[in-house]
């Protein structure tokens, strides 16, 4: 039969076990070389050309019946078109 004694002792020799694990830390990362290609510059955006009040007007028009992606971009163009003729 094992005394308390025994039984405290096994039980912080587990704990020490343990907590060596649990402490433990992940290697530190690698240093990046100087052969990897520099990140590129961000495309740029089609904000240079300003939208026209039709363009504004159709996509309001748009978003008023709740059209998005395929029909959105078909009904925008077909109501760009008409109102370019009148």
């Amino acid at each position: 039969m094992m005394n308390f004694s025994s039984r405290a002792a096994i039980a912080a020799f587990a704990s020490l076990l343990l907590l060596g694990a649990a402490s433990a830390q992940t290697p530190a990362p690698a240093p990046a070389t100087k052969s990897a290609p520099a990140k590129m510059a961000p495309a740029e955006t089609k904000a240079d050309k300003p939208r026209t009040a039709a363009s504004l007007d159709c996509s309001k028009q748009a978003d008023a019946k709740g059209l998005h992606g395929t029909e959105r971009r078909k009904f925008r163009s077909e109501c760009k078109k008409t109102s370019k003729v009148n």
